[in-house]
């Protein structure tokens, strides 16, 4: 079994309160759980309006998938014109039952 993360440092471009990040974040969060079937969620920043840390996370059968899945993920965010992605760390964990 793998296990996989990847976290993101996001900066928000024309965002004036947290009403209004959130109003960016969750779809982002709601798009990737939908796309790519992992499990997201905002992870840090939460009291700065202008900044986010998103982590996405996956269990999968064979590592080839888990970084299939991971990098896809990667270059979705990366894509988005709402935000300028300032860095991504990405981890792999295989278990030793």
């Amino acid at each position: 079994m793998w296990i996989g993360w990847i976290e993101f440092d996001i900066l928000l471009g024309d965002v004036q309160s947290l009403k209004e990040k959130r109003s960016v974040i969750r779809p982002l969060l709601a798009e990737l759980k939908r796309r790519f079937d992992v499990s997201v969620a905002e992870v840090g920043d939460h009291d700065q309006y202008r900044r986010s840390q998103v982590g996405a996370g996956l269990v999968a059968a064979d590592r080839a998938h888990l970084v299939d899945v991971l990098t896809a993920v990667e270059r979705f965010v990366a894509a988005r014109p709402e935000f300028e992605l300032l860095s991504s760390r990405q981890r792999e964990l295989r278990s030793e039952d």
